[in-house]
């Protein structure tokens, strides 16, 4: 693994990140996830970033009252999650006829069993119960934080699991599959977007910022702060 020699500077001009080669306690290195560059982190002040200086990615940016702007998100997402799950998707008009269909009418559409029940599963899976389940795992975790309290019992391996389900919530590829797939059928059909694609819509957003929000460095710095000492 390569070590830059160089003490790193954030982007605001303050010093958040030593030469990993000038401590021993593996407690002290972050990695960068992109170029595994490894140095000694420090806590930087409020709205101050530090960055890697090998390729420039964002490893710690505190901010003032974050945790209660996640949880916040997070409750946004699962409030728009269940709308968009029930609430109908789409309306198709052709040659008279109409039908309307939501998630879920897609997700029962598969329930045929055999491989088409696991796909059902799966894609109501992928689309609604991990990006829910990821949503409150974080109000599990940093709600005690948010106040100053210590974490509840397993919020460790809670926060880990909400990190290793994050690859697998795929709300936004159903939106993009979505909008793909309406470009097509617009030629054959009147297509009417009903509330659950602005849902779906507004729940794409809302979880971008909520992923650029977490400083997931001060998360795991706090929980580690809140363990019971022996």
């Amino acid at each position: 693994m390569a070590r830059p020699s160089a003490r790193l500077s954030d982007a605001t001009g303050g010093h958040g990140i030593t030469d990993a080669r000038q401590t021993d306690e593996i407690e002290d290195l972050i990695a960068c996830p992109q170029c595994d560059a490894l140095y000694v982190a420090r806590t930087p002040e409020n709205n101050m970033r530090v960055v890697c200086s090998r390729c420039h990615t964002v490893l710690i940016a505190p901010r003032q009252g974050a945790f209660l702007r996640v949880i916040a998100l997070a409750v946004t997402v699962t409030i728009l999650m269940v709308g968009a799950t029930f609430f109908p998707f789409l309306q198709v008009h052709v040659q008279g006829l109409s039908n309307s269909a939501s998630v879920f009418d897609a997700a029962l559409a598969f329930m045929d069993g055999g491989w088409m029940l696991a796909l059902s599963v799966a894609t109501a899976a992928l689309i609604v119960f991990i990006p829910v389940l990821r949503s409150l795992l974080v109000i599990y975790v940093l709600t005690p934080l948010a106040f100053n309290r210590r974490a509840l019992p397993g919020a460790r391996r809670a926060f880990r699991w909400a990190e290793d389900l994050r690859p697998w919530s795929m709300a936004e590829i159903f939106v993009i599959g979505c909008a793909v797939a309406l470009v097509k059928v617009a030629d054959l059909a009147q297509v009417d977007y009903g509330p659950a694609f602005w849902m779906f819509a507004a729940l794409v957003v809302v979880t971008v910022f909520q992923d650029g929000m977490m400083d997931r460095w001060t998360i795991w710095r706090s929980l580690d702060a809140s363990r019971p000492r022996r």
